[in-house]
């Protein structure tokens, strides 16, 4: 059950204010000594506590003899306060990774081991979502859930070249995809060729991520919790890796 006197909390009421607004919403209207002894404020306390709800429009002050307290519905208060909320974390959110994202290069170990699925996947969305000039992508197999999330974080890259090197036999949940039908735009280049069940994703010729995963007898189902990802910040290496992908896409373009 959720406990609204805790998420008042979290919208930055302090426990006064908390209490005296659950009580409010019971009473509708009251005066201040009602509102104390409802909520068990102390009356000491309660009217700067009123006056502090007030000033965060939760409640409404009627200017009458004595003062009546009227509580805003919940419904328009916690609609604005959750839009605040977000607005705030996408602030943040925003915030945070431009500090991770100008200081990733820095870290001591220019190479990570990433296990499981859906940490693979959010390494790949962010590794993409750092581009700013080239992304290339050889791309062996999927894992289930993965290609919407590609599809949506590379069609937001659309004013960079994209190249990607797809398997021949390119399989999710056990039927053959063929990706270009995923992909059309324009900076989208996709070749199909006779590759190895692997992922790897370079950017800017900087950062390389390889993807690793164990298969059942059937090469088109993944053996769950065999999936590893080798994240490569060595440029050099990223580099060589990207050099040849490049002449790899050359040569099938050339045929």
């Amino acid at each position: 059950m959720v406990n609204k006197f805790e998420t008042l909390r979290k919208l930055g009421l302090t426990r006064y204010e908390s209490s005296v607004y659950l009580s409010l919403i019971g009473l509708i209207s009251a005066k201040a000594i009602e509102i104390s002894e409802h909520s068990k404020v102390p009356r000491s306390k309660v009217y700067d506590v009123l006056k502090s709800l007030h000033n965060k429009n939760f409640i409404q002050i009627q200017k009458s003899r004595p003062i009546i307290y009227t509580v805003i519905p919940p419904r328009e208060v916690l609609k604005r306060e959750k839009k605040i909320l977000i607005s705030e974390l996408s602030k943040t959110e925003n915030e945070l990774n431009e500090i991770y994202e100008n200081k990733i290069s820095q870290v001591q170990a220019p190479m990570w081991l990433i296990h499981g699925e859906e940490r693979i996947i959010q390494k790949e969305l962010e590794v993409i979502k750092r581009a700013t000039k080239s992304i290339n992508m050889r791309i062996g197999f999927l894992f289930n859930g993965e290609l919407e999330l590609l599809k949506e974080a590379l069609l937001k890259k659309n004013r960079i070249q994209i190249n990607i090197l797809t398997s021949n036999n390119l399989y999710l949940n056990n039927k053959k995809v063929d990706l270009s039908k995923y992909f059309n735009q324009d900076n989208i280049v996709i070749k199909t060729a006779d590759i190895p069940q692997v992922k790897m994703i370079v950017r800017d010729e900087r950062e390389l991520l390889h993807i690793y995963t164990m298969f059942k007898e059937n090469k088109k189902t993944i053996i769950p919790n065999t999936s590893i990802g080798v994240w490569n910040q060595y440029e050099d290496i990223a580099k060589n890796y990207n050099d040849r992908f490049i002449k790899q896409m050359k040569k099938i373009r050339d045929k």
